[in-house]
């Protein structure tokens, strides 16, 4: 199919302009990529140049890592990974070394159609213009349909990892490893399509925008790509966790997650008669440290609600009391039902905090997108499917994260589970998301590729 780029000029530009997409140079590396084994991070050093014009960008795949679940069957997925292994970490260097922000992810898009075509798939650019579905096998009357989803987009950051693979990109990264779930849905997209039948039908889910609420998830929802949809799952990557292990958890997984801004004014005046005015920093502290007080005493502490501030401006001089102030936070809450009730009582709770005060207030209260709640019987397929993909010795628990993904929108409509794919390589310190010096272990790739791809086979026999 053909993807048409009609953006205008985009934030994070490319340092010398190459393109991320150059088909002449995907062939030529891909014909070359001899079928083999994987690198680990820091194992041997790439040497070939992978799809792009631009010289300074080493994607090559040398030898060294084994597929962990190589042998477990089926045969048609033994054999498509014997033989694509390193075209699969080819392909998360190349998206990782050309990272997209949110809603502009017309390269990455053009890159996954790219691939799905030639394998003689039919995938469908969102209307929103980047992210995509792709459907593998048929629906017919009494089958299922299970959607596998992977979020496209980059961090505004800047990376420090010194790979011979990093970001080409001036202040854009893929610091939380969405470029690895990307090539897991790629690769498990691809698999699929490679088994001689599928008892049914699996929706690939490309999305964008995770990383801005209220998420691109809701862009995929309002496209219709969820009708007719089973359950769906997901993976994201865990730096806590060893490679070849991915934890699953029924119940709340993430949490609600949204902003909270809140503009305060005053008359100001002298900081020597603070009683003929209005002292807005007082006020502003009185906020500060009040209201996650009375948070904690009006919610049930077992649903994981926190408020943390990030950030407070007001004045400048230390002898004048300033006439506005902003104070911006976070408030994160693991129920559902809590978080519907949050934006009412956050507003009552800070009118009562600054009603004695005599500080004016608007509160700009941002809902940004719901808890991850992992189905029971959803988390039992993926389980079994990672069982069934990887040994019993891949399975492990996860607590719940006070972190925010848009996954949650997905389960407001079907059944569904969201896990952890251990991406730690065993060695060295633990490499955090959202950092400049995240990076992962490439043998994560397979293991998830094996997981989406038996969790499927299961979900539509089941």
């Amino acid at each position: 199919m053909t993807v048409v780029d009609s953006r205008g000029s985009e934030p994070g530009r490319r340092s010398n302009g190459g393109s991320a997409v150059e088909e002449a140079d995907w062939l030529a590396a891909e014909r070359s990529a001899a079928p083999g084994t994987l690198l680990a991070p820091g194992v041997g050093e790439p040497s070939t140049p992978i799809g792009s014009t631009m010289s300074s960008v080493d994607t090559s795949v040398g030898a060294g890592v084994v597929d962990l679940g190589a042998g477990r069957g089926p045969s048609w997925l033994d054999s498509w990974l014997a033989e694509n292994a390193q075209r699969v970490v080819a392909w998360r260097r190349h998206i990782h070394a050309y990272p997209e922000l949110s809603r502009a992810e017309h390269e990455t898009t053009a890159f996954l159609a790219e691939r799905l075509t030639r394998a003689g798939l039919k995938p469908e650019v969102l209307p929103v213009g980047t992210g995509l579905v792709c459907d593998i096998g048929e629906h017919r009357p009494g089958t299922r349909t299970v959607a596998l989803r992977a979020d496209i987009d980059a961090l505004p950051l800047t990376e420090a990892t010194g790979l011979p693979y990093a970001s080409t990109v001036d202040g854009v990264a893929h610091a939380c490893g969405h470029d690895a779930h990307t090539t897991v849905a790629l690769g498990a997209a691809l698999a699929l399509a490679a088994a001689p039948e599928l008892p049914g039908r699996v929706r690939m889910i490309f999305q964008p925008a995770e990383e801005v609420m209220p998420g691109g998830a809701l862009d995929v929802l309002a496209a219709g790509a969820l009708d007719g949809v089973d359950r769906i799952f997901g993976l994201h990557c865990d730096p806590r966790l060893p490679v070849g292990q991915i934890g699953t958890r029924v119940g709340a997984i993430t949490s609600a997650s949204d902003l909270l801004e809140l503009r305060l004014t005053s008359p100001g005046g002298h900081t020597s008669r603070p009683h003929l005015t209005a002292d807005l920093v007082h006020a502003l502290g009185t906020v500060i440290t009040g209201l996650p007080t009375l948070l904690s005493r009006r919610v049930d502490p077992r649903t994981g609600t926190v408020l943390t501030w990030g950030a407070v401006h007001a004045g400048e001089a230390p002898n004048a009391i300033p006439q506005d102030g902003v104070l911006t936070g976070t408030l994160r809450t693991g129920d559902r039902d809590t978080w519907a009730k949050l934006e009412p009582l956050v507003h009552e709770l800070v009118h009562s905090l600054l009603s004695p005060l005599g500080v004016g207030f608007d509160l700009h209260h941002r809902r940004g997108v719901p808890p991850v709640v992992n189905d029971a019987e959803s988390t039992e397929l993926f389980r079994a499917g990672i069982e069934a993909g990887l040994g019993e010795q891949a399975l492990a628990s996860t607590p719940q994260s006070s972190g925010g993904e848009d996954f949650g929108w997905y389960l407001e409509h079907v059944p569904g589970s969201f896990a952890r794919l251990g991406v730690h390589s065993g060695s060295g310190r633990v490499k955090d998301l959202h950092q400049p010096t995240f990076a992962l272990d490439e043998r994560a790739l397979l293991v998830g590729v094996r997981a989406m791809v038996h969790t499927a086979l299961l979900t539509l026999q089941d």
